[in-house]
């Protein structure tokens, strides 16, 4: 059984995880974190070579608290990012959509 999901997961490929995938991780639990409502909560993750782009799309109410006062919490959740994007081997940007 173990042996049908090895290579199952080895035609799709699904076992290979991206560098970007582990920061996408973080900033969608923080974010989550943050917001109230979490089921509007979606990221869409862009790769291309060597650097990753993370657009978080929100409830336009929770936009702001993603963004924080003087936009202080997106320079915090963008600075977490970079620094685990330089410790993977890529570099990250994160914008929010709102």
């Amino acid at each position: 059984m173990a042996d049908q999901a090895d290579s199952l997961d080895q035609a799709t490929g699904s076992d290979e995880e991206l560098p970007s995938d582990k920061v996408a991780d973080l900033v969608e639990y923080i974010v989550c974190g943050l917001v109230n409502n979490e089921d509007a909560v979606s990221l869409d993750v862009t790769d291309s070579e060597g650097s990753a782009l993370i657009e978080v799309s929100c409830d336009e109410e929770d936009a702001g608290r993603i963004i924080g006062r003087k936009g202080r919490t997106i320079k915090a959740i963008r600075t977490l990012a970079r620094a685990l994007g330089s410790r993977v081997g890529t570099s990250v940007e994160v914008e929010v959509l709102g």
